[in-house]
């Protein structure tokens, strides 16, 4: 928890950056089985101005962007394209979101490692985002001659995570409620009166603020916000 605070100190505060190491650096080639399907694989189209931190050679500059199909981030030099080293110790900030490859496991204790890009950070929790595609094949229709073509989508999923271990949160009032039923009356009244609205970055973190005041002022329970979740 400390270091992601003194990481975004170092994003937030250095002004002198070094060339991008090639020990960073690993060789790939442009994937193309999306080529002709309508969207695209990245978060954004265009490479851009970005910070590397690597824990042990310091902070760089380069330009990237992330590509969601095969959570990578990418590097181009001449003709040559990389990727940056997938590690813990390698973070990135890419048009202001903060990439962080985190080895977390969810609730059942199954692996879930990626790229999470840093929401709210917080002394108890924190949350991430994350991007993946909701990919639709073309269909071909023989009979009528007819042909759709492929469709890729950006999905955001937000991640309560606590030491390590995350919880989706879901984007819907009952089975947010559910994920939190031992404050449920409580957060259905702050749920009416701030007007939340599940799909809006803030309001979501607003409600998990909310969550965690509510959990820290139980002192016949624990404090965990995802205690609740792991009895169920």
């Amino acid at each position: 928890m400390k270091k992601i605070a003194t990481i975004l100190i170092l994003f937030a505060t250095t002004s002198v950056f070094a060339q991008l190491p090639e020990s960073l650096l690993v060789p790939t080639q442009r994937a193309t089985a999306y080529d002709d399907y309508e969207g695209t694989v990245y978060s954004k189209t265009k490479y851009q101005e970005s910070s590397i931190i690597d824990e042990r050679s310091g902070t760089h500059n380069a330009k990237l962007k992330y590509n969601i199909s095969t959570d990578a981030l990418e590097y181009k030099k001449d003709e040559n394209l990389y990727h940056i080293e997938k590690q813990p110790t390698i973070h990135a900030r890419i048009d202001g979101e903060y990439f962080y490859y985190c080895n977390f496991k969810n609730p059942r204790g199954v692996d879930r490692p990626g790229y999470y890009i840093l929401v709210e950070l917080n002394d108890q929790y924190r949350i991430y985002k994350k991007y993946t595609l909701k990919i639709k094949d073309p269909i071909n229709n023989e009979v009528t001659h007819s042909h759709m073509p492929g469709e890729l989508r950006m999905i955001v999923t937000y991640y309560l995570e606590e030491n390590d271990m995350i919880l989706e949160l879901p984007m819907n009032k009952k089975e947010m409620l559910a994920s939190f039923s031992d404050k449920e009356e409580e957060l259905k009244a702050y749920l009416k009166k701030e007007k939340i609205r599940f799909r809006k970055e803030e309001d979501l973190i607003r409600l998990v603020a909310r969550y965690n005041a509510l959990k820290s002022n139980d002192t016949t329970r624990t404090r965990s916000l995802l205690s609740n979740v792991m009895r169920r």
